[in-house]
């Protein structure tokens, strides 16, 4: 653990030779942490708004959709960016106040389309994080990616587990307003905290954008493979954003709970994805994605199933938590399978997937409130053939399940391993 947490660490590579990185896992992961504190408090903050605008379910789930679009906008742009500036980490540092700002802007909202565009502005300062800092890690840890993806991940994953806890106690005591406005506290903290990180953080020579870059990117997703991928993609994160945001209501209106017990309900359904996703991505690492993405997505199926079927809260909360639960643990994996595929551009890659997860992925959220304004059991129903239709797609997808993952070459510019052992015995740069 101990290249987790010094600034400049040393690591021994495959024939025992010392390297030096910079340690940005833990500073990512809780950079991480702090940017989805805003967007993640959404979850709880939306049935809350729905009560003060008298909104319907699909309104409740329009507007979750709307804030994830919003995202997926920036998702492709910032991945882009990054594999073609060299601060990074300014970018990095910038997402922070994005976030901060834009959260609080949008808490004065005073109706839903104007608070719908502002949650989407905001959004995107959040999702411009995600394909910067990851495609950083997975080309610094091109053996583990799975595994690094995972703890990052659960940072964002804890965000999603503490910040509707938080708000869901706050909105016993403050409205919905004051609540928003308290969740931007940790991007304004972390904001501050990465004055410090930013530097470290590994530049890359400036290149322009091409032409040449956008049908290379055209090409690599383009033939059946790639379109499976991507389908694969879609159906999970449909699935994962109609349990997600069908969920509060549902246990509040349904079955009477409290804004408190609500978020107690919702966290602990989130704590098992937190916890499992560094391990379940180090096992995919090590026994390929192809088993852990379909038992994963199989399972959830059958618990949204008996979610639908089931009438008593107790087993209806343990089959969230285990549906709800698995299909974090396997998002790593389903993450670096996507930058397998690809074979380079991390950042661009990653921004791709994350834009077609949160995108195309938020129809989810809508397709739950409207079968969810007939019955909100049924969003479950919808979740789970959703899940079906990822398994379906999971098994013609192409795997890349060679055993260690090859070194991703390096950006024009940014500094080999060889690079690194070199200086840190004191000899000569290679050119």
């Amino acid at each position: 653990m101990e290249w987790l947490l010094n600034p400049m660490v040393a690591r021994h590579d495959r024939v025992g030779e010392p390297m030096k990185k910079p340690a940005l896992l833990l500073p990512f992961t809780f950079g991480h942490f702090a940017n989805d504190c805003a967007p993640c408090a959404i979850w709880l903050i939306a049935p809350a708004v729905a009560i003060a605008m008298d909104l319907s379910p699909a309104e409740v789930g329009l507007l979750i959709t709307i804030q994830s679009v919003g995202a997926a906008v920036a998702y492709f742009p910032a991945g882009l960016i990054a594999d073609h500036v060299s601060d990074r980490g300014r970018l990095l540092l910038a997402t922070f106040w994005w976030v901060a700002i834009g959260y609080v802007a949008a808490s004065f909202a005073p109706g839903f389309w104007t608070f719908a565009i502002l949650l989407a502005i905001a959004g995107m300062g959040d999702a411009a994080w995600h394909p910067i800092a990851t495609g950083v890690l997975v080309r610094q840890h091109a053996s583990r990616r799975a595994q690094v993806l995972g703890i990052h991940a659960m940072g964002g994953t804890f965000a999603e587990l503490l910040a509707p806890l938080a708000v869901g106690f706050l909105l016993a005591y403050v409205d919905w307003r004051v609540a928003m406005q308290l969740t931007v506290l940790p991007a304004v903290l972390m904001g501050l905290v990465f004055f410090r990180v930013a530097p470290k953080v590994p530049s890359a020579a400036r290149r322009r954008v091409t032409r040449t870059d956008f049908l290379e990117i055209w090409q690599t997703w383009k033939h059946p493979n790639g379109l499976k991928v991507i389908a694969l993609m879609c159906a999970y994160n449909m699935a994962l954003m109609a349990l997600l945001s069908m969920t509060p209501l549902f246990l509040q209106t349904v079955h009477g709970l409290t804004s408190g017990e609500t978020g107690l309900a919702f966290s602990v359904m989130i704590l098992l994805g937190a916890l499992a996703q560094p391990v379940i991505g180090r096992v995919s690492d090590l026994t390929g994605r192809r088993s852990i993405i379909l038992v994963g997505n199989a399972i959830a199926a059958v618990a949204a199933v008996g979610v639908w079927l089931s009438v008593s809260l107790t087993l209806i909360i343990t089959l969230l938590v285990v549906s709800v639960g698995v299909l974090l643990a396997i998002r790593s994996a389903l993450l670096a399978a996507a930058v397998e595929h690809a074979g380079s551009r991390e950042g661009t890659t990653l921004g791709i997937a994350f834009a077609l997860m949160d995108g195309v992925g938020a129809m989810g959220a809508v397709l739950a409130g409207v079968v969810g304004t007939i019955d909100l059991a049924y969003a479950y129903l919808l979740a789970a053939g959703l899940l079906i239709t990822a398994v379906v797609f999971g098994l013609r997808v192409r795997f890349e399940e060679e055993t260690p993952v090859a070194v991703t070459p390096p950006m024009p510019g940014e500094p080999t391993e060889a690079t690194m052992i070199a200086s840190t015995r004191g000899g000569p740069k290679a050119p």
